[in-house]
């Protein structure tokens, strides 16, 4: 890394990889600049903003053209996926916007119609967990997303009206809003989220609940544990003992991994009607 009294690559503004040609490869392998999105780097000592985001797409977007979609959603500082640390957003531009903010001088869609876009164009489970986000950074209100989605001439326009009916900006996390899809789908009563449960010196606060005593007088809870935060000795450990300590409060609570939403057989769907005494709506639509 080079000192901090020595200029920034390009005054600190992002650049393609063109402008440097052969000594790319010799700048990424120093830690000198580090790549922004695919095709544009800047001098690694430069902070993550969304005007670099904006700056960096600048140097990609077609003339007179409007970011949009996932490219749009990046740069209002969405994640669309989280199934990665430093996922990829492409590069999506329109013509057609009208609803348009101005970014560091670049065009974006408002966060108001990039949710709407990425309800109608992801598939369901990215798209939820998406506009959960949206609406969790408070750039936009479920309102102001069904206004634009009523008017929406898409042929997907049912799909996104259909997810601003699930959305909720209680969801802290793309996990939550998976396993939130997983019960709507298959049939379940909506679950109550973020759901406060008063312990002895403490509150517990559940994921996803169902509050409404089941057949032997106990609650359900499920909570969707990622790998980033629930994958070491010590962290399993923990959520063992907390699920201990809700079991002696009376709730039944199913911890809920990665490959339990994303895998085929639905155990997930059968464990929760188990407890509901419902029949899930099987097959899977996912």
């Amino acid at each position: 890394m080079l000192p901090y009294d020595v200029p920034l690559y390009f005054c600190g503004l992002p650049f393609t990889g063109r402008q440097v040609g052969r000594k790319l490869r010799w700048l990424l392998g120093s830690g000198d600049i580090r790549p922004v999105l695919k095709g544009v780097y800047v001098d690694a000592r430069v902070p993550d903003s969304l005007e670099l985001r904006a700056a960096a797409v600048a140097l990609l977007l077609p003339p007179e053209t409007a970011a949009c979609g996932r490219t749009a959603a990046w740069i209002h500082g969405i994640s669309t996926t989280a199934l990665g640390a430093s996922e990829e957003p492409g590069l999506h531009w329109t013509t057609e916007a009208t609803d348009l903010v101005d970014i560091a001088g670049l065009r974006v869609t408002s966060p108001a119609i990039t949710a709407v876009n990425l309800a109608m164009n992801l598939p369901r489970p990215f798209a939820l967990s998406a506009v959960d986000a949206i609406l969790r950074s408070g750039a936009a209100d479920l309102d102001s997303l069904r206004t634009v989605a009523v008017t929406a001439d898409h042929p997907r326009a049912y799909q996104a009206r259909q997810i601003l009916q699930y959305a909720d900006r209680r969801a802290e996390s793309p996990g939550e809003s998976w396993l939130r899809l997983r019960l709507l789908d298959a049939g379940f009563p909506t679950p109550t989220l973020q759901f406060q449960v008063p312990g002895a010196g403490r509150t517990y606060r559940i994921d996803l609940a169902y509050p409404e005593p089941l057949d032997d007088g106990r609650r359900l809870g499920l909570e969707y544990d990622s790998d980033r935060w629930h994958s070491r000795p010590r962290e399993e450990a923990r959520d063992e003992r907390r699920r201990d300590e809700l079991a002696a409060l009376g709730w039944h609570i199913i911890s809920v991994r990665r490959p339990d939403l994303w895998g085929r057989y639905p155990a997930l769907e059968l464990a929760v009607g188990g407890y509901l005494s419902q029949h899930p709506r099987l097959p899977r639509r996912w």
